[in-house]
């Protein structure tokens, strides 16, 4: 089931667009507060697709949607009372995926909702030898068979694979992954790191998918 975050201030069309959604198939967590929006990304609870008003009390939905592009590459769909092409081109330079003008029907937005899912879900699956990560469902199978990772373990094979070659620092990569508190010691990264390894049957000194790069930190083999 796909989770979307509804950002919506207008309770009638927030409570009309639940409503549809959930029928749908859709699970919504909604709000009209754009910082808590913004919170709960922030606190790595799991979305697949985020619908923004633009007119939001406290931070319109053109500066929620440049912090969250900074912290997650999820859809975003604009919705607007705006509808002139110059709005739509400043959603779309914000980050947006989709913009949507009001009054548009809810048939609409969903019908791009489940668009904009399977134009990702289709870059989603990473093969990579014996090796497949799917980002969109956070599995990762090894040989056929699934692995159980922890969040912040997902998240690091999930950068390293997808940036084969490029060498992070423990820093880069504490600080990419939300699922590690910033707080933490660096070390705790080689720890994840570890037992990562000790999933994928990895051997350290003649590695076949997570290579130690000496003086920097950790790099993905190519």
């Amino acid at each position: 089931m796909y989770r979307i975050l509804l950002v919506e201030d207008d309770l009638e069309m927030q409570r009309l667009l639940i409503e549809y959604l959930k029928q749908s198939g859709m699970e919504v967590v909604a709000t009209d507060n754009p910082n808590k929006a913004l919170e709960m990304l922030e606190n790595k609870e799991k979305f697949h697709l985020a619908v923004l008003d633009i007119m939001l009390p406290q931070m319109d939905g053109l500066e929620l949607c440049k912090k969250i592009r900074k912290i997650n590459d999820l859809p975003i769909i604009m919705s607007s009372a705006r509808g002139d092409i110059s709005s739509k081109v400043l959603g779309f330079e914000c980050g947006a995926d989709d913009y949507l003008a009001k009054s548009y029907e809810p048939l609409e937005l969903i019908v791009r909702i489940n668009a904009l899912l399977k134009r990702y879900s289709t870059n989603a699956v990473i093969i990579y030898k014996d090796l497949e990560l799917d980002i969109i469902k956070h599995k990762v199978s090894l040989q056929g068979y699934l692995l159980d990772l922890t969040p912040a373990e997902f998240e690091i094979l999930s950068l390293l694979l997808t940036h084969k070659g490029k060498p992070y620092s423990r820093e880069s990569l504490a600080q990419a992954i939300s699922s590690i508190d910033s707080n933490s010691s660096l070390r705790s990264i080689d720890t994840h790191i570890r037992n990562l390894r000790l999933k994928l049957g990895d051997d350290a000194k003649a590695p076949k998918y997570i290579q130690s790069v000496w003086g920097i930190g950790y790099k993905f083999c190519e």
